[in-house]
């Protein structure tokens, strides 16, 4: 496996464009200067060894030779070694409601910031698990596949809205589908589903898609978040209303997330003001469904950056070896065999 140690050093390329700007504006200064004393094809033989080429032939050795100590410092390496690493945690898949219901306000600011912030810190507290995330409404989708980078699950959490899925729904039941084929393979009793949803409106058989799960060791906490009484739906700033014209209010529905959980054996909780309930279903969690994650890591990595540096060096060696003018000794060898014209020619 290649990889670079130190990938930042990359934002110093910017100084290419500046260096191959600082050059042309010196190119075009001394053309103007030099036409200041006559017509340059004049002063040209006048001046027989001025070399353009050269000078452009030494820039370009001093810019490569830049780009190569950029690529040093940025320490490119090779992984040598294919090594498993061994340690305690679990796979913990997150299905989270993003139906337009999940914006009533029972919960503040609404039940689905209340939902992503709670996400958030239960990631900030991970060490040795693996998380993947879902989202569904009335289709579902992977948002995350299983990963034990918790900077990328942080940013996808803060990215969960309501207009990632745009069929309306609570198609539980299709989540948990997914969720089954999105666990990496293990063995029993270290995968686990954590479901969040107000519960309202579900489409398909979620009860049915939890049996299935439990049958592959796979055990489903739900979480349900909202209250009995519910609340208004604010959508774009207007409250959501129905046919009739009345303001729809968003009811917690705990039935079929109770079901849900029964089926495989997990558990159910409802939210409340002061505790989503994510804290308490991990330590449930961890207590009776941690077990040994095998992950292949590459090991040994071997630094590889005295190559482009040592290009480098020869570069900037044979930019100050050579001059800026032709060489008087070498134009006297006649090296393409052109034949010297006589004077009387």
């Amino acid at each position: 496996m290649f990889r670079f140690a130190s990938p930042q050093y990359f934002y110093l390329l910017i100084l290419i464009p500046l260096l191959i700007a600082g050059y042309w504006l010196a190119v075009r200064a001394r053309q103007r200067r030099i036409a200041r004393f006559g017509n340059p094809e004049t002063l040209r033989q006048l001046m027989p060894d001025v070399s353009p080429l050269r000078v452009r032939n030494k820039f370009i050795l001093l810019t490569v030779a830049v780009i190569l100590i950029i690529v040093a410092m940025a320490r490119p390496q090779f992984g040598s070694k294919l090594r498993e690493v061994k340690r305690t945690g679990i796979e913990l898949m997150l299905a989270v409601d993003v139906s337009n219901s999940m914006l009533a306000e029972d919960f503040e600011p609404n039940r689905l910031e209340r939902t992503k912030f709670a996400i958030t810190r239960l990631i900030d507290q991970l060490k040795q698990d693996q998380v993947g995330l879902i989202v569904f409404a009335g289709d579902a989708y992977v948002q995350l596949p299983i990963t034990s980078d918790y900077a990328t699950a942080r940013n996808f959490v803060n990215n969960i809205s309501t207009d990632m899925v745009s069929r309306q729904g609570t198609a539980m039941g299709a989540a948990i589908d997914l969720a089954m084929n999105s666990f990496s393979s293990g063995s029993e009793g270290s995968r686990v589903l954590i479901l969040i949803s107000d519960g309202e409106n579900h489409e398909d058989d979620p009860v049915a898609a939890a049996k299935a799960a439990a049958e592959r060791g796979i055990k489903i906490y739900t979480i349900g978040i909202g209250t009995p009484e519910g609340a208004p739906i604010r959508l774009n700033g207007d409250f959501i209303k129905d046919e009739e014209g009345n303001i729809v209010v968003s009811k917690l529905d705990e039935a079929t997330l109770e079901q849900v959980a029964l089926a495989t054996g997990g558990g159910y909780i409802r939210s409340t003001k002061q505790s989503i309930g994510l804290d308490e279903i991990i330590a449930k969690v961890n207590e009776n469904e941690k077990k040994n994650l095998v992950s292949k890591v590459f090991d040994d990595f071997s630094e590889q950056f005295q190559y482009p540096l040592g290009c480098a060096l020869l570069l900037l060696l044979i930019n100050m070896i050579m001059i800026d003018r032709k060489n008087r000794i070498l134009a006297q060898f006649n090296i393409f065999g052109r034949r010297k014209q006589s004077a009387a020619e």
